[in-house]
């Protein structure tokens, strides 16, 4: 019997595929909630719109919900603009999520081999230009 199972594939890319640490302006394309007893975190999947290099690349992360961890969530919600009425009343709408714009700062870790993909800031996509530029002067400094 044979099976296809989508995504199998992107085990095999290159680290040539994959989008290197930076600053990204990005759409949260898909944001679901998953509980976790320990550690329960909501599950982004991220398009990007900038670079252009590497639009329309997905990316995607977790933020985690845990009474230590609440300070990322409120932080990710807040710079991309979500709803001030449902925050104001701490509920996250999933579907109020999907298409919001921001800007992602990415690293990647691995741990016991995998790979994993970690938001180390936030901002409001009308910051782009400047944190897109400033990301670029210190890349340069880095080569020269």
């Amino acid at each position: 019997m044979k099976r296809r199972i989508q995504g199998l594939g992107d085990t095999t890319r290159s680290p040539a595929d994959q989008v290197p640490d930076g600053v990204l302006l990005v759409r949260v394309d898909r944001a679901q909630y998953r509980w976790h007893r320990a550690k329960p975190f909501y599950s982004l999947r991220l398009s990007i719109l900038e670079p252009h290099e590497f639009a329309g690349r997905l990316i995607c992360g977790r933020v985690y919900c845990t009474t230590k961890a609440m300070w990322r969530l409120g932080w990710f919600l807040r710079d991309f603009l979500y709803d001030p009425d449902l925050l104001g009343r701490e509920e996250v709408d999933e579907n109020a999520l999907s298409g919001l714009r921001g800007v992602v700062k990415i690293s990647h870790t691995t741990i016991n081999g995998t790979s994993l993909l970690n938001f180390d800031g936030f901002a409001p996509a009308s910051h782009w230009a400047e944190l897109s530029s400033a990301s670029c002067l210190n890349s340069r400094s880095e080569v020269a």
